[in-house]
């Protein structure tokens, strides 16, 4: 499970070193794509198979269906990962986050997000919002078992 916030520097090659308790997660093959914000989404391969699946599997003629294709996987790059954890950042996804050398990884579960830390800023605002958090999260089914 992908936990945490982790703040990186890419090097002059945007190359990006993973941190270690995330290393063992996407030994088995990454895939990186644009995120639903000005973010990336980074998932074991295994990850985004189920992803992919469940989104080719929508009804094709639905106009918001192919811009949800499109959005995840026409961004989408599967990832060479060296053996001691390092992998580059494709051009074209660090200028949609707007990063320019430090990105910051936030686990989520089964994902990774990747974020600028300007992004990544804003987001932690919202959040901080302790007063508004209990109406934008009151019709999730939070309950605990």
């Amino acid at each position: 499970m992908f936990l945490g916030q982790y703040r990186l520097s890419m090097g002059d090659d945007r190359s990006l070193l993973l941190p270690g308790a995330f290393q063992g997660l996407l030994a088995q093959g990454a895939y990186i794509t644009r995120g639903f914000e000005q973010n990336l989404l980074l998932m074991s391969e295994k990850e985004f198979q189920a992803a992919t699946q469940k989104v080719t599997s929508l009804n094709l003629a639905d106009p918001s269906v192919r811009l949800l294709n499109r959005l995840l996987l026409a961004h989408a790059i599967p990832l060479d990962i060296d053996g001691n954890g390092r992998f580059l950042v494709p051009a074209e996804l660090v200028e949609f986050t707007g990063a320019q050398k430090d990105l910051i990884l936030i686990g989520q579960g089964d994902y990774i997000e990747v974020w600028s830390p300007a992004e990544w800023k804003k987001q932690t605002e919202l959040l901080a919002d302790v007063e508004a958090n209990p109406a934008r999260f009151a019709s999730l089914d939070l309950t605990l078992a």
